[in-house]
């Protein structure tokens, strides 16, 4: 520090900051000179804890890793699980998880929407965006029992068959969604005060996401049409018809518009799921990670013995690595998992967009007025549990 500049925290308690994150400030006048994120204030120790439970153990730890988008830390290891064991999913389990991770993609969007909206001092799209988040909720609530955790998905599958009240819910949210959009938009895409506020603030242009490792929607609003779900597919996202959308300007106004479009996009996606949806097994049920269907204990004592053995000891995947990665909401989410034939992971590690994302923070901010940076920290979408692992 000079004697020309004040140094200025930012956070950890300030809630613009979201989560504990802590950005020391220097600035001129105010002006930004130079920052620097300080994070660790969670300690949370995930990736090692992951090393004393059994794969099965695992995916209540992954919930945990980012609570707005727990269905896809889930789909995000149980897929790395399945490709180290080679496990191939039924089409019904993989529609049903299709549908849970775009609607859990809205349900993170809209938080932020709100979040951030507030953050700039526009409060009525949070009373809007919580509005839907909540039937969202509703609908996690009714499926798994929990609304952040639901720890619903399994290797091999998922937890339980859905019914008709999740595709009839599901039905009644897609057919009044886009309205709801619409209304976001009527109060922030042409409004001049949200406008002055988010255009030309931020930016990043496509070559500094690409060498910074950012993904998401910050890439996308940069230009670049980058998208997990159609680069690489999995969970037979290419058998679904959707757009994905992008920017020009890389500022936080682009990544506003890419969010608010990418929400369009999913209810189409899990629309297109549950109309969709096939009829079948829900679980890979021959294979040797997979409980026994309840009715199999009480006629197979091979079923029960397989049964007893996967609670005591747990699935046991051969010799190896493996890594596999989603399109979270905030971007390129992947676990890396290091297998010696046992029944717990001997390394686990996770590929989080929020902790990568979290570092063009200073190539944005430097240089812009102290109230650009709450704007920027709100549209990088961070989840501080995701990046303080």
């Amino acid at each position: 520090m000079s004697a020309e500049t004040l140094s200025l925290n930012l956070g950890p308690q300030h809630p613009s900051t979201h989560g504990v994150l802590r950005v020391i400030l220097e600035l001129d006048g105010e002006t930004v000179v130079d920052a620097r994120p300080d994070i660790g204030f969670l300690h949370r120790g995930i990736e090692k804890l992951a090393e004393s439970r059994t794969y099965h153990q695992v995916i209540v730890l992954t919930d945990r890793l980012d609570y707005l988008a727990a269905l896809s830390n889930n789909l995000a290891y149980v897929l790395a699980v399945e490709k180290l064991m080679d496990i191939e999913v039924p089409r019904r389990a993989r529609y049903v998880r299709v549908a849970l991770a775009e609607l859990q993609r809205i349900a993170s969007h809209l938080f932020w929407l709100g979040t951030h909206a507030h953050d700039l001092g526009a409060m009525t799209p949070l009373f809007y965006a919580l509005r839907e988040r909540e039937a969202l909720m509703d609908i996690f609530e009714t499926l798994s029992g929990s609304r952040l955790t639901p720890s619903f998905l399994r290797v091999g599958g998922l937890a339980a068959d859905i019914d008709g009240r999740f595709v009839g819910s599901v039905r009644a949210f897609t057919d009044t969604f886009q309205k709801r959009v619409d209304e976001y938009e009527t109060l922030l895409t042409d409004n001049p005060i949200w406008k002055r506020r988010t255009k030309g603030v931020g930016v990043l242009d496509a070559g500094q996401c690409i060498r910074l490792g950012i993904s998401g929607p910050m890439l996308r609003s940069a230009g670049v049409p980058l998208d997990l779900r159609r680069a690489q597919p999995y969970s037979g996202y290419d058998e679904f018809h959707f757009e994905i959308p992008t920017g020009t300007a890389g500022d936080v106004y682009d990544r506003y518009l890419v969010r608010i479009r990418e929400m369009r996009e999913s209810a189409r996606i899990a629309r297109q799921a549950v109309d969709g949806l096939p009829e079948g097994p829900w679980t890979a049920s021959g294979s040797p990670a997979v409980f026994p269907a309840k009715d199999e204990l009480k006629h197979s004592i091979a079923g029960l013995i397989r049964h007893f053995g996967l609670v005591m000891e747990g699935m046991k995947p051969p010799a190896g690595e493996v890594y596999h990665a989603v399109e979270s909401p905030r971007g390129e989410l992947g676990f890396y998992i290091v297998s010696d034939g046992g029944p717990r992971p001997l390394r686990l590690k996770v590929r989080p967009p929020s902790f990568v994302n979290l570092q063009g923070l200073v190539k944005m901010i430097r240089g812009r007025l102290l109230a650009d940076v709450v704007a920027v920290i709100g549209a990088v979408d961070i989840v501080l549990a995701e990046v303080d692992r």
